[in-house]
């Protein structure tokens, strides 16, 4: 087993912490509430405006990428390595647009969701990408399963069921969702988990064929993702009918106007943008220092800690925000973690039976600088934490 030495226990937590952040300051800027663009005071609702963030945080891992190539080059100057981040084939450019459409979407729907559900309820169903991506691994992958990967995905099929009944039947003490707005906002959370599995499996294709480092395909989906939405997406969504200001479906105009009256609303899209970019800086350093089976992990305990957070800003600082202990329903959902916990536990081989056959003992010795350098080159299922997003 790796053992945490100081750098390594700062890395775990620097991902706990951006993790966290990027779901909470999400929430909390769909919390707050600004004068439009007409005067009038309302919640700040732009999803795809969020997107946008999103996707200028991950741009942001290229300046990490240039520096690593940058040092790789200086030390084989000097003779102490061969560098570990070859010169990126410009050829490639063109295969990240598919995983940043794909992004794109799944971002989007489950930031539409967000709007409906508590961060909590939003972080914990996002397991669900466990059950997607293990069958989509086998489908397209052809990746074998064995009892073990069934075993967790089924466990996590009803910790999910348990988190959804849960936020359904206690939605009656939030004023601002109904239970068809919560069930809603569960199914596009879902579809978000669903399209992005897709994109795990898409993204694990490309780095396994073309030797991409992953920091790499985040800061190249996420210069396309800054295209794709300020040239086309955000544009053609102005002009789609809809509720908010001037009748549009999405109108940024509107999402900066809010920013700008209300200074906190900035202040979250700034640290959302910065702790997408240094949760995926973390979220790679554990991998390289530890292995993917320990970020599968300290990735699902920071669901644990949203919910915290949320619970602790709205009792101990504003009521606004954050999010009420349901003391009737409650216990159900965290009934539902546990049992997400206990099947991203089993996926991951974190808990041997020998008895079900488990194929290897808890946290096997992994190779972590191929995983970094050279794509996901073990046999093992496809990772739940393969998503590189907040």
């Amino acid at each position: 087993m790796a053992r945490f030495s100081t750098y390594t226990t700062i890395l775990v937590a620097g991902m706990l912490i951006t993790g966290s952040l990027n779901t909470l300051t999400k929430k909390a800027q769909n919390q707050s509430k600004a004068e439009n663009i007409y005067g009038e005071v309302q919640k700040f609702d732009h999803p795809w405006f969020q997107t946008l963030l999103m996707f200028y945080g991950e741009s942001l891992c290229l300046l990490g990428y240039e520096w690593m190539r940058r040092r790789a080059r200086r030390a084989a100057a000097e003779g102490n390595t061969q560098g570990d981040n070859p010169e990126p084939e410009k050829q490639l450019t063109g295969i990240f647009v598919i995983p940043t459409i794909l992004d794109l979407v799944g971002t989007t729907l489950g930031g539409i969701g967000l709007l409906y559900v508590y961060a909590s309820v939003w972080q914990m169903l996002r397991g669900s990408i466990i059950v997607f991506a293990g069958i989509l691994s086998v489908i397209f992958l052809k990746r074998k399963l064995y009892i073990i990967h069934w075993l967790g995905m089924a466990v996590t099929m009803i910790g999910l069921l348990m988190v959804g009944l849960s936020s359904v039947l206690g939605s009656n003490q939030d004023s601002d969702s109904s239970s068809s707005d919560m069930v809603f906002g569960i199914i596009l959370i879902l579809a978000a988990q669903l399209v992005s599995a897709s994109q795990m499996v898409i993204e694990e294709m490309f780095i396994k064929k073309h030797n991409v480092p992953p920091i790499q395909v985040v800061g190249m989906e996420g210069c396309f993702g800054v295209l794709f939405m300020s040239l086309l997406v955000l544009p053609v969504c102005y002009f789609i009918p809809g509720k908010g200001p001037h009748g549009s479906y999405e109108n940024s105009l509107d999402a900066m106007a809010m920013m700008y009256n209300n200074p906190s609303i900035f202040i979250f899209g700034m640290l959302y943008l910065m702790s997408i970019a240094f949760y995926n800086y973390f979220g790679l350093s554990v991998t390289k220092s530890l292995t993917a089976v320990h970020r599968t992990l300290i990735d699902a305990c920071r669901t644990m800690l949203v919910w915290v957070i949320d619970l602790i800003i709205h009792y101990t600082i504003l009521d606004t925000y954050g999010e009420p202990f349901d003391t009737k329903y409650g216990y159900f959902q965290l009934g539902g973690f546990v049992l997400l916990m206990l099947g991203t536990c089993l996926y991951n081989e974190l808990i041997y039976i020998p008895a079900i056959g488990t194929p290897r003992p808890p946290f096997p010795p992994i190779d972590a600088s191929s995983i970094l350098d050279e794509g996901l080159e073990d046999s093992r299922p496809l990772l739940s934490d393969g998503s590189l997003r907040g």
